[in-house]
């Protein structure tokens, strides 16, 4: 965003103040909630508009209003002083009880549904003043995302854009750490009186209209690759973009789907579902918590990752 020449002569508090000036629309109010002059908020928009070659804010009998120049620096300077802040809060002593972090935890939704709910509340026990965002984490299927289906996630990971992230993998890099939560398997899930329950065997399997969660629509999963060994296949009859979605429509149709045992533990009885096993073997997969090395130095973030082992409650699944 600016030159490399100027970077020495840039303080942080121009782009504070520019943000500022930008959400406000006026220079007075601007200068109020900095607690300086407006005067001092003039001369520093006279240092930013050199830096920028820009005139970045024009007078109006109303306030400022920005040029394009600025509306374009608005996000870039907005996301630049949230990672100031949260270096900066990761730098100071973590207390959960005083604290006043935000965190952001990346899963698939099958994993936030059946962990983060709970996980929430005794975050609010423990830490009233921590908030936290919630991002949807899926598997890639761009050239090579079979072999590495997470490397998006990682990438998210390393760019601090998550602090953790919850996610089937066995093996890391080495500048990742995981701490193993639990197994998850997958179970045929339906609406409670759905014949499958009674048959279960692999052709009925075949035979039956199937629900595939797919963010991007791909009809593939696992369960074809699997099937596709034998020589087999199925039909997915409708795809969704998240798990939860899932468990609404089986509840209202005679469609299957293979979904996380967790999941259906969770919310089965609240959606009238009923859930059997595979009529296919496949390997659990073992469900971590990662952060790149560098984060779990930052008390913040260890101190969140206990939080998610614990309840996890992977004490309990070793």
């Amino acid at each position: 965003m600016l030159n490399q020449i100027h970077l020495s002569k840039v303080d942080l508090n121009l782009l504070v103040l520019f943000h500022t000036v930008l959400e406000e629309g006026h220079v007075a109010r601007a200068a109020s909630r900095l607690n300086i002059t407006p005067s001092a908020v003039s001369h520093s928009l006279g240092r930013l508009r050199h830096l920028f070659n820009d005139p970045l804010f024009l007078r109006t009998p109303k306030g400022v209003v920005p040029t394009v120049r600025a509306l374009e620096l608005g996000d870039p300077v907005a996301d630049i002083l949230a990672r100031v802040g949260r270096v900066m809060a990761s730098a100071a002593p973590f207390d959960a009880s005083t604290s006043s972090r935000r965190f952001v935890i990346g899963a698939p939704d099958g994993i936030m549904a059946s962990l983060m709910i709970p996980l929430a509340e005794r975050l609010r026990k423990k830490a009233p003043r921590v908030d936290l965002a919630l991002i949807h984490l899926m598997p890639g299927r761009h050239t090579g995302a079979r072999e590495h289906p997470w490397q998006d996630s990682l990438q998210k990971l390393e760019k601090r854009d998550i602090d953790l992230a919850i996610l089937p993998l066995r093996t890391l890099p080495k500048r990742f750490e995981a701490r193993r939560l639990y197994n998850e398997d997958f179970v045929v899930a339906m609406r409670k009186g759905h014949s499958f329950a009674r048959t279960r065997t692999l052709s009925a399997f075949c035979k039956a209209q199937h629900l595939l969660v797919s963010l991007d629509g791909d009809p593939r999963s696992f369960v074809d690759d699997l099937l596709g060994k034998r020589g087999l296949q199925r039909r997915v009859a409708m795809t969704v973009p998240t798990f939860m979605m899932a468990l609404s429509q089986l509840s209202n149709s005679d469609m299957i789907a293979a979904l996380p045992r967790r999941l259906l533990d969770s919310y089965a009885a609240r959606f009238g579902l009923a859930a059997v096993e595979l009529p296919i073997e496949r390997k659990s997969d073992v469900i971590q918590a990662v952060a790149t090395k560098a984060a779990v130095m930052d008390a913040g973030v260890a101190w969140l990752t206990e939080l998610v082992v614990e309840e996890s409650g992977s004490e309990r699944n070793s």
